[in-house]
């Protein structure tokens, strides 16, 4: 292929031409479905009056063309694979034009395709050229005005964004459903779902009094999954209104479960489609993980109507103007409804394996981007997630009153409009008073900041001195880096009172917990009338996303660990004394010399232990008793040594299993409950610790562990219990505890796909060194196919990301198997290998000998016929 050409910010242009309003009709067939469009065009103010129409357009046949009712010559227009140019156009007129599309050929996802005999639509971020010519652009937004003709039999519900304004019978036996969508919106937003679908509905009255309609659309056998989703579309509404002053806006509101969906859901105006696993839920098929992403997604895309909808990005290098602050929105929803400390612990836990990961390898970009090849690789977790962390950072910068009031201003001043990051920001600054120009800065630059942090104590002058050292390493494209404005949230614990001092920075009385402001390279914060010596609790809640080092000792870490009062750093500092004692079980395992067990590691493990009848939020108490995962573990190795590092974390696991094994045993048959399921925190909290506790027991295959395993799956009382108890004895050494337990569930729940997902991704995922094979035996499978996503991402993806003793094996063969199910995809579904390929773009990490294998991938990669999409992948993954 010729080298795709980048986009770059610096190039921006508004249009030369603007839709205001768009009429569209689809004549529904999976071979040749015919879409009639009516443009009403206008030239734009800025641009010069002689230039063309351009529009987008790609896999589109052209039927017809006109402009003001007259058809076009053949010499006044172009089309080409991108798109349609008109060569002269007047200022105003109206243009029509009539395409046909194959959406059973659509094996991308992107556009108009289907899924189980059902038509759906994905457009964002540039699908909406697959269905019609179209300026496919967030900057141009028009009222839509949608008719869908479908067969009675085959497609009795006919749904696209908006109100339903009028429907009818047509002869053939055939039906149509016209959709009003009063409010502009681009054509990303577009959506269209037809098919064999049966509906939940209910009511929502909001705080001004207006009845809303809500509506769940699912295939039949899904009925009864659809309670939780809908409760929690309600608290999300209920939760905006009362929170941000944001009332929904049409009279109906729909969700949509599909099959087959390349992301987890999708905001599109009025009628948000969802992956079904992002909405379906029973306690008998979904775990109380599936039920928090849930409520947490229902949540997010519903936010998006103000902060994404109503208003929206001007172009897509502000992707996370709208997918940053809506997250960091879902984010406070849940961790309000459930628990705020476990939330956040989740979140960060998430962040610092993943999106640091993502900063320092060959793929690394700034939250926004200044240029791209193709947009969809840039849905990463530096645009949504680290987009949060600044918007949280943002928040407790100007402080929540200032941040209530410059979202109020952001929302009424650009309603209706496609806006930058700028935009947003310098309403955050006219609402507090501050100048917020340094702190645009983490928007522009990539990589993670490191803060090297160093403290004294003064007895005789009672004075902590804290020094803070800020710097940001070179990423692909930039060398150099500014000092970024860091907020650090903190405080001091007196290690005599086990609680947190009073602080005094510069004469100013602060409270017990404040936020200090690192904007220079380097800067010392002078703490008075500190009346014992302390230890600093820095960066609480994760107050920025960045790495911080601080020379705690283990006996420092294991004081935090009993006395922090932020639950965060409390949790952290049991994390940051586990990975000193894996370090040096690591260096022990790469030197051949005898693993030794740090004594404070499996006190600080008996002390959490012996608060688990205390504890108000067992929760909490189960992540800090979690060990680091390998994943976060290989981040902080110079170079990863997959073998040493699963060693290390598999010795410490063991080792605190056999130490405190009554502990262990107590705490598991102290939560174990027959009550009702419940995916309340209090429940979630019991099975969480529970659940923990029963892992370390088969870690070191107890019997009476194994023996409440078993009884666990065999209970079958709700799916967080039982795939806890299968994931155990699959990945147990023995066969005879697995294969049983294996053979049960497959033939239980053959017939439910999301359940599957699970059934395929426990197997490929379990240490022994089988589990190559088993990828190779599953990929055979009936249930998997290449074409579902769900499928790709439970078994590959899975084996790859989360796996990783055996995709790294010594041989390459987990490298192969990858680079071989990519070039297959790269010509099904571009957008899912793009995103498969990750594991093998971080070969730097390694060895030289899994390095040499890592590449010789890519480069057999490379030789294919591939996508921008994942030729923009590989080309910076072998350019490092």
């Amino acid at each position: 292929m010729s080298d795709p050409k980048p986009t770059y910010l610096s190039d921006y242009r508004p249009p030369a031409h603007r839709v205001t309003h768009a009429e569209l009709s689809f004549d529904l067939d999976p071979a040749a479905t015919r879409v009639k469009a009516r443009l009403h065009v206008e030239r734009h103010p800025e641009r010069e009056a002689a230039e063309p129409l351009v529009l987008d357009g790609e896999q589109l046949t052209l039927e017809a063309i006109a402009i003001d009712g007259q058809p076009l010559g053949e010499d006044e227009y172009a089309v080409d694979e991108h798109g349609l140019t008109v060569h002269r156009v007047p200022e105003r007129f109206q243009l029509d034009t009539e395409v046909t599309i194959a959406p059973q050929e659509n094996t991308a996802l992107e556009g108009l395709y289907q899924s189980n005999g059902m038509y759906c639509t994905q457009c964002e971020a540039e699908g909406f050229r697959r269905i019609t010519f179209y300026p496919d652009r967030p900057d141009v937004m028009a009222t839509f005005s949608t008719t869908v003709i479908g067969d009675v039999e085959r497609e009795p519900v006919l749904l696209a964004n908006g109100n339903p304004v009028e429907r009818g019978t047509l002869p053939g036996g055939r039906h149509f459903v016209t959709w009003e969508d009063p409010f502009p919106k681009p054509c990303y937003l577009f959506a269209l779902v037809a098919g064999d679908l049966e509906k939940v509905e209910d009511r929502f009255t909001t705080a001004s009094g207006r009845e809303v309609t809500l509506q769940i659309w699912v295939e039949e056998e899904n009925l009864d999954k659809t309670d939780h989703a809908m409760a929690s579309l309600k608290r999300a509404m209920r939760w905006d209104e009362e929170t941000y002053g944001r009332e929904y806006d049409l009279d109906l509101f729909m969700i949509v479960a599909v099959n087959d969906f390349n992301m987890g859901a999708m905001e599109n105006k009025g009628l948000n489609i969802f992956n079904s696993a992002a909405v379906l839920t029973h306690p008998h098929t979904a775990t109380d993980a599936a039920f928090q992403r849930v409520e947490g997604i229902v949540a997010h895309e519903y936010f998006h109507n103000w902060s994404g909808n109503r208003v929206t990005c001007r172009d897509w290098f502000q992707l996370s103007l709208k997918e940053g602050f809506t997250v960091f929105r879902d984010q406070c929803f849940s961790a309000d409804t459930n628990s705020a400390p476990v939330k956040r612990i989740q979140d960060v836990a998430f962040f610092r394996t993943a999106q640091f990961a993502e900063d320092a390898g060959p793929t690394a970009h700034p939250v926004r981007p200044d240029h791209y090849i193709e947009i969809s690789n840039f849905y990463t977790l530096t645009i949504y997630e680290k987009g949060a962390e600044i918007v949280r950072m943002l928040r407790n910068l100007v402080g929540w009153e200032a941040f209530r009031s410059g979202s109020d201003r952001y929302f009424e001043r650009f309603d209706g409009q496609a806006v930058t990051i700028e935009d947003f920001v310098d309403c955050m600054a006219e609402a507090s008073g501050q100048d917020l120009s340094q702190f645009l800065r983490w928007y522009s630059q990539a990589g993670t900041p490191e803060i090297d942090a160093h403290g004294e104590y003064d007895y005789a002058e009672c004075e902590y001195r804290l020094t803070l050292r800020q710097r940001t390493p070179a990423t692909p494209d930039q060398p150099e880096k500014l000092p970024l404005h860091i907020p650090i949230r903190m405080g001091l614990v007196g290690t005599k009172s086990g609680e947190d001092l009073t602080l005094t920075l510069e004469g100013e009385q602060l409270g017990r917990d404040t936020v200090i402001h690192l904007r220079e390279e380097e800067q010392t914060f002078v703490f008075s009338d500190v009346a014992e010596a302390p230890v600093p609790s820095l960066a609480r809640g994760f107050s920025a996303p960045v790495k911080l080092r601080f020379p705690y000792g283990r006996e420092d870490l294991a004081f935090l660990l009993a006395n922090d009062s932020d639950g965060f750093n409390r949790w952290d500092a049991g994390q940051r004394l586990a990975l000193l004692a894996l370090d040096d079980l690591i260096a022990a395992h790469r030197n051949g010399v005898e693993k030794v067990m740090d004594p404070r590691v499996v006190e600080a493990f008996r002390s959490l232990l012996a608060q688990a009848d205390t504890t108000d939020d067992k929760a909490v108490l189960a992540e800090m008793l979690t060990l680091p995962s390998e994943a976060y573990i290989a981040e902080q190795q110079p170079l990863v040594d997959v073998d040493a590092i699963h060693a290390a974390r598999t010795f410490v696991k063991q080792s605190l299993a056999l130490a405190l094994r009554d502990d262990f045993l107590a705490v598991y048959e102290a939560n174990r409950s027959d009550a009702p399921y419940a995916p309340e925190p209090e429940q979630i909290g019991a099975r969480s610790l529970k659940n923990v506790a029963l892992a370390y027991l088969v870690a070191i295959e107890d019997d009476a562990g194994i023996e409440h395993a078993q009884q666990q799956f065999a209970a079958d009382h709700n799916m967080t219990d039982v795939r806890h108890a299968l994931t155990l004895l699959t990945h147990s050494s023995r066969d005879d505890l697995s294969d049983p337990a294996l053979r049960a569930f497959g033939e239980k729940w053959a017939h439910d796909p999301l359940v599957m997902d699970q059934w395929f991704s426990i197997q490929v995922t379990r240490p022994q060194s089988d589990a190559l094979e088993r990828v190779r035996f599953l990929m055979d499978h009936p249930a998997f196919s290449l074409k579902n996503p769900n499928r790709v991402r439970a078994l590959v993806g899975a084996f790859a990301g989360q796996n990783r003793v055996n995709f790294h094996r010594p041989d390459g063969q987990g490298y192969q198997l990858l680079a071989d199910v990519v070039i297959e995809l790269n010509r099904l579904n571009p957008e899912i290998a793009a995103r498969l390929i990750t594991p093998l773009t971080r070969w730097q990490r390694f060895d030289e000998g899994r390095q040499e294998l890592m590449k010789r991938e890519l480069e057999r990669i490379r030789a294919e016929e591939l996508s921008p999409n994942v030729y923009e992948v590989v080309e910076k993954a072998l350019a490092q």
